[in-house]
């Protein structure tokens, strides 16, 4: 070959490239791998709704409701059918079916079925007016009223104690050991105790409930206060003293910042602990208002339905409180730069 037919033999291997290229079929691109819950019937609205309601807390939690409900109803039927059997054996024959429906719809039954709960309930706060002696919204607000006096009480009460705490080796030595014995004295022994010695002094009214709130509510929160206090590190305690700053500057800008989730943590246990505590203060007074007077009325005359509607009301309202403080923590948080 020489080198003036190089470009001719260039040209024409050009154009074979050229032909086998078009002769070649054309690859066609794998299709993509399929994206989980890519199934059909599994990309509507309604699919990714489930999708993110199983990926929460809303489908497990009302998984675990369902089962409450589905256990509490079989337990009506155990807990209910001697008492219903032999009303309607003197009534005269029956089946067994006449009997679970007895179970569940009993006047006073010994274990009231759920729906006769939410029935007192929808009866007591919306078809009587909340200003009402009947009303469950006019109870639950007197006890609402002493369980969050107690619990503002009681948080700084705690908060005091593990500023106290923290600067004071004497009081960590002699006080924290008192504040946990305080713990073991049942309340349900104590409360008459608080209550005599207030009234002896003049303290009436919602003030004696408060301090038996307080009293429940401010051992968690020094707990955690103590705990989440010390929780700076040793090298950022040291950098506070390189820059010179005063105890007081560290625990405002070091120690109470580390705190606040030890703090929220530790109230959301006290204002549970506080409606507790408020409740129980309802008990030996006699009280004509309140949750406790509504449960103590309930066993006079042995109204288990009426009973059960209060705890309910009183649960709800536990559940909220404790809402709403996660709520000013993760407010609080933010506020500092958290991550959600």
């Amino acid at each position: 070959m020489t080198f003036s037919s190089l470009p001719a033999t260039v040209g024409n291997a050009r154009i074979r490239c050229a032909a086998f290229s078009r002769k070649r079929p054309a690859i066609s691109a794998s299709p993509p791998i399929a994206a989980p819950y890519a199934g059909i019937g599994s990309s509507g609205p309604v699919a990714r709704f489930v999708r993110r309601r199983a990926q929460g807390r809303t489908i497990p939690v009302l998984a675990v409701t369902l089962a409450i409900i589905a256990v509490w109803y079989l337990a009506a039927i155990g807990v209910n059918w001697a008492t219903e059997t032999d009303k309607l054996a003197r009534a005269g024959g029956y089946t067994s079916l006449d009997v679970v429906a007895a179970t569940w719809s009993a006047q006073r039954p010994v274990l009231p079925a759920p729906h006769q709960i939410v029935a007192e309930v929808w009866k007591t706060t919306v078809e009587v007016s909340p200003t009402s002696p009947r009303s469950l919204i006019f109870h639950s607000w007197v006890t609402l009223s002493s369980t969050l006096l107690g619990f503002v009480f009681g948080s700084l009460l705690g908060i005091l104690i593990a500023v106290g705490i923290l600067f004071s080796r004497t009081l960590d030595k002699t006080l924290m050991p008192w504040v946990v014995i305080s713990q073991t004295i049942p309340i349900l022994a104590i409360a008459p105790m608080i209550i005599v010695v207030l009234n002896s002094i003049g303290i009436q009214g919602l003030l004696p409930k408060a301090f038996i709130s307080t009293y429940l509510s401010f051992f968690p929160v020094t707990v955690g206060m103590v705990k989440g206090l010390r929780a700076p590190d040793h090298m950022l305690t040291d950098l506070m003293r390189t820059y010179s700053a005063s105890p007081l500057q560290t625990l405002l800008k070091l120690r109470f910042p580390a705190s606040l989730p030890f703090l929220f943590t530790s109230m959301k246990v006290a204002v549970a602990a506080s409606l507790v505590g408020a409740i129980v203060g309802e008990l030996p007074t006699g009280a004509v208002a309140g949750l406790g007077a509504r449960l103590l009325a309930g066993s006079y005359y042995g109204q288990t339905i009426q009973i059960w509607s209060a705890l309910v009301m009183a649960s709800l309202m536990a559940a909220v409180l404790v809402w709403l403080v996660g709520l000013c923590e993760q407010a609080a948080l933010k506020r500092q730069g958290a991550r959600p």
